[in-house]
């Protein structure tokens, strides 16, 4: 691996961040990182543009993805690395979650008309070819409309579970999620699982079917993840031999974080390269 920060969670504009892979990489770069994840949401698809932007730097690029889970009433992430990207269950199970969010999407565009001067194709406009489209490129047409100031303000007014255009989403269960990444060669780990906006945390019996089928560890250090909510990952961590990692959760410009605000260490990273076994680091 190379030396230097290590950020394994951002998003490029293959989902809902605001760079495309060359440009998530420069960034990554220019902040001296020494390895970046690329996690696009449900999508592999900047895979291959994210090495050959790295060749040559020195950077390390961990494959990765943010698959999106539902737990009850809950819409619960987990970040997988490194595995396998044409095992047929993960081809499968993500071209189902994108379809299933593009309908809710629809819908949901739908449901805002009613009240807003909004369109598909303004929601269409804020996107690329081969982008996971979703709320974030709603949030995105909302603010350039006028309507919202940012997405945050977005998420938090119009788009806001309970602001009566909600629409839910098809997505597996955390168990089958880590399930899938595991047997495609991957390793899980649970994205900010403790941020203030979680409908109720999971009980250590959730916890301990993750763990029963491959979960990896869980995403400590996150701006979203509250102080308490932190202090309950290291006893879970503890009682469970999980590992913990930090990231940014990067989108560019769709979001505040920023690189390495937060990050894993290299003993972690080495725990993870050395379980996966459906893909390999790039380093450039």
């Amino acid at each position: 691996m190379s030396d230097g920060p290590i950020d394994l969670h951002t998003h490029s504009s293959v989902s809902d961040g605001t760079e495309t892979p060359t440009q998530l990489v420069r960034a990554a770069v220019e902040a001296g990182l020494g390895t970046v994840a690329l996690t696009d949401h449900d999508s592999t698809a900047g895979w291959h543009e994210a090495f050959a932007a790295a060749a040559g730097t020195g950077l390390t690029v961990i494959p990765g993805m943010e698959l999106s889970t539902n737990w009850g009433p809950a819409s619960v992430h987990v970040l997988a690395y490194l595995f396998d990207p044409n095992n047929g269950d993960i081809v499968a199970e993500t071209a189902r979650i994108r379809d299933g969010r593009l309908h809710r999407a629809e819908q949901i565009v739908e449901r805002i008309a009613a009240d807003y001067d909004l369109t598909w194709d303004d929601v269409l406009a804020e996107s690329s070819d081969g982008t996971t489209l979703g709320r974030p490129h709603i949030a995105d047409a909302l603010v350039r409309k006028g309507f919202v100031p940012n997405r945050t303000a977005a998420f938090e007014s119009i788009l806001h579970w309970r602001g009566g255009y909600y629409v839910k989403y098809y997505a597996p269960s955390p168990v089958e999620g880590v399930r899938t990444i595991v047997a495609a060669g991957g390793v899980a780990v649970l994205a900010h699982p403790v941020t203030s906006n979680k409908y109720r945390p999971m009980d250590d019996a959730v916890i301990r079917q993750l763990v029963d089928v491959g979960l990896f560890g869980l995403e400590l250090d996150h701006r979203d993840n509250t102080v308490e909510g932190k202090a309950r990952l290291r006893t879970l961590a503890k009682k469970f031999g999980l590992e913990l990692t930090g990231s940014s959760d990067y989108h560019g410009e769709g979001k505040p974080n920023r690189l390495a605000e937060n990050t894993t260490s290299p003993e972690v990273l080495a725990k993870l390269v050395a379980r996966g076994t459906g893909a390999a680091p790039f380093v450039g």
